[in-house]
């Protein structure tokens, strides 16, 4: 009960901080360096890919609608947030595979309709999947590392919002829950759409 709460009051704090941080821009569309210092930059860098914030919040959304309790649902935000990482190495390193962009895209396309099915994998299975489009998330993340700035903190700052946001969708999650199937597939009908938008060049 006290990490539910806790839950929820993240979730107030993140929604409040996305609201006034704009969100509306898309990957690649995230701004160049705007004088942040690097820490600062990577908290704020998650927030300003609709992208990337949607398949945050999926993440967590999905784990929580189709696991009973939190200890299985956690296994889930946990795999996307350690390849997370080590996809924003490999990008901080060089690589720069050709398909970051379309596995980005259907990132949303899958975890949206997933949610919105409310279709269940195995908590293996669905680490694995969380974890597979988490590395290329990390990637472009990565990838975006002002020259001179500091990695580990733009690191530490990204992955911290990415915590938040994956606190924010696991909060979302157990509360539609109880309201019903219809909440839960709106959210997953919405996010499927836009990647579909982004698959379309919408």
């Amino acid at each position: 009960m006290a990490i539910r709460i806790a839950l929820r009051r993240t979730a107030g704090i993140v929604a409040a901080w996305a609201l006034t941080a704009g969100v509306a821009l898309a990957h690649p569309g995230h701004p160049p360096g705007t004088g942040h210092d690097a820490f600062s930059a990577g908290l704020l860098h998650p927030l300003t890919g609709f992208d990337h914030l949607c398949a945050m919040l999926a993440v967590g959304l999905w784990a929580a609608l189709t696991h009973q309790g939190l200890r299985q649902a956690l296994w889930t935000p946990a795999s996307f947030l350690v390849l997370l990482l080590a996809g924003a190495l490999a990008g901080m390193a060089g690589l720069h595979p050709p398909a970051i962009e379309p596995v980005i895209m259907a990132s949303l396309l899958v975890l949206g309709l997933l949610i919105a099915g409310r279709r269940t994998m195995g908590t293996g299975a669905g680490a694995a999947l969380a974890g597979f489009f988490a590395v290329f998330h990390g990637i472009a993340h990565g990838a975006e590392l002002s020259p001179g700035d500091s990695a580990a903190a733009f690191i530490a700052g990204f992955m911290l919002t990415t915590c938040a946001l994956h606190a924010v969708g696991l909060a979302a999650g157990f509360a539609m829950k109880r309201s019903g199937a219809w909440p839960a597939r709106l959210a997953g009908a919405g996010i499927a759409a836009y990647g579909l938008a982004l698959f379309a060049g919408v």
